[in-house]
C-alpha cells in the first residue's frame, strides 16, 4: 500500500513538472487561441482511437500506433510490430500513417512513424482568372517516440516530429514535441496518462517576411478503466487543457441570442459552466466479444457542438467501431460523424513481424 502511494505521488510530481515546462516553455500558444499552423496534426490516424471519440492517450497495448497520441505508450511488448492506417477524410481528400516499434537496450523502447495528408490536386489561376498549371497540396510529418519506463507502473515518453507543408508556392516546416507520462497497473486494469503536444516552433513561414504561426499546441489528460469480471473497457479523456474556453460564437450565434425586444436570452451560467467542460470531453467504451472481436463506442461532445445543425442533430459527434484480433495480425475498421453530409473511414492494420515471418 506504501508503495502504490508513493507511486501515485510520483506520478502527480511529474505531471506537475510537466505542466510548468508547457506554461513556461511556449506561452505564446495561450495568447493565440486561432490562426494555428499545421492543424493536420490534431487528426488521429487510428481506427481504434477514432471509434472511440477521436483522441486517446491512456491505452496500454501492443499496438504502436497508440504512441502518436501519447510517446509513452510505447512500450517493450511492441518490439517488432507495425501498423498501418489509412483514412479516407472529406472532399476527395485521404491520409495516412505507418509506424513500427522496436525495443532500445535493457528498458527501453524506440519507435519511428511518417504521416501525411494529402488534399487532392487544384486547378491554379492567375488573378483574372486564367487557369494556369495544376498543383497538389499536402501535410508531412516524420516522427521519432521514445519511452523509457521509471518503475514498473510509470513510463515517460517523448516524441520528435519534423513537420512540412507543401502548398504551390508556399511551403513551411516546423519542429515539434511531445512528452508523455503513464502511470499503467495491470492488475488493476487502470492506466492514467498525461501528454503534451505539439509543443515547438515553425522553422520556415509560408510567405517571405511572414510572422510565425503557433503550432496546435494540446494538453491532454486519460484515464482507462477494465472491468475484470465483465467484458467492458472504458476512457475518459480531456484535451487541451491549456484554455478553459473553447467556444466562439458566429453572427449567426449572437443574432440568435437576441429577443424581440433587443434583450439576451444568453444561457445561465451553470449552463455556460458546463458548455464549456463538456467542450473538453470525449468518453468511450469497448465491449470484447469472445476472444477476437472488440466492439468500440465513442462520443465527442465538442465536435457535436461544433458541427451539428440545431433541428437535425441526428448522430453528429458519436462514433464507432470494429476490432478483430487474429493470430498473427489485428484489423480494425472505425467511422466519426462529423455531419449530415457524412462522416469519416477509418482501416487500421497492424502486425507483430517476428510471429508474422513464421511458416503459416
Amino acid at each position: 500500500m506504501i508503495a502504490r502511494l508513493y507511486n501515485c505521488l510520483r506520478f502527480s510530481r511529474i505531471a506537475v513538472v510537466l505542466l510548468i515546462t508547457a506554461v513556461v516553455g511556449m506561452p505564446r500558444v495561450y495568447a493565440q487561441p486561432g490562426g494555428k499552423a499545421f492543424q493536420f496534426l490534431e487528426i488521429t490516424n487510428s481506427a481504434r482511437v477514432a471509434s472511440l471519440g477521436g483522441d486517446a492517450v491512456a491505452i496500454y497495448d501492443t499496438d504502436p500506433e497508440l504512441a502518436y497520441h501519447n510517446p509513452s505508450l510505447l512500450n517493450r511488448n511492441m518490439h517488432h510490430h507495425m501498423a498501418l492506417n489509412y483514412v479516407d477524410y472529406f472532399a476527395g481528400a485521404h491520409f495516412g500513417y505507418a509506424s513500427a516499434a522496436a525495443n532500445l537496450g535493457a528498458k527501453s523502447a524506440i519507435a519511428g512513424g511518417i504521416h501525411y495528408l494529402y488534399y487532392g490536386t487544384f486547378q491554379g489561376a492567375d488573378e483574372n482568372g486564367i487557369k494556369t498549371n495544376t498543383f497538389r497540396a499536402a501535410d508531412y510529418s516524420v516522427n521519432i517516440m521514445y519511452a523509457r519506463p521509471l518503475d514498473s507502473l510509470i513510463t515517460v515518453g517523448l516524441t520528435v516530429k519534423s513537420v512540412y507543408s507543401d502548398y504551390e508556392l508556399y511551403n513551411s516546416t516546423a519542429l515539434a514535441f511531445d512528452a508523455g507520462i503513464t502511470y499503467h497497473d495491470p492488475e488493476a486494469r487502470f492506466t492514467a496518462a498525461l501528454v503534451l503536444r505539439n509543443m515547438g516552433t515553425q522553422v520556415d513561414v509560408y510567405a517571405p517576411g511572414g510572422s510565425r504561426e503557433p503550432l496546435p499546441f494540446n494538453i491532454a489528460l486519460g484515464i482507462t478503466k477494465g472491468l475484470s469480471h465483465a467484458p467492458f473497457t472504458f476512457y475518459v479523456l480531456a484535451n487541451h487543457l491549456e484554455k478553459w474556453d473553447l467556444t466562439y460564437d458566429t453572427e449567426e450565434d449572437n443574432d440568435d441570442n437576441l429577443l424581440i425586444d433587443g434583450s439576451s436570452s444568453d444561457e445561465s451560467d451553470f449552463d455556460l459552466f458546463i458548455d464549456k467542460f463538456m467542450r473538453h470531453m470525449m468518453v468511450g467504451t469497448a465491449i470484447r466479444i469472445g476472444e477476437r472481436l472488440e466492439v468500440r463506442l465513442g462520443y465527442n461532445y465538442r465536435r457535436r457542438q461544433e458541427m451539428k445543425i440545431d433541428d437535425k442533430t441526428a448522430m453528429v459527434g458519436f462514433s464507432w467501431g470494429l476490432g478483430l484480433n487474429l493470430n498473427r495480425f489485428r484489423i480494425s475498421y472505425g467511422r466519426a460523424l462529423y455531419h449530415l453530409s457524412g462522416g469519416t473511414n477509418h482501416i487500421s492494420f497492424s502486425m507483430n513481424l517476428d510471429e508474422f515471418s513464421k511458416k503459416f
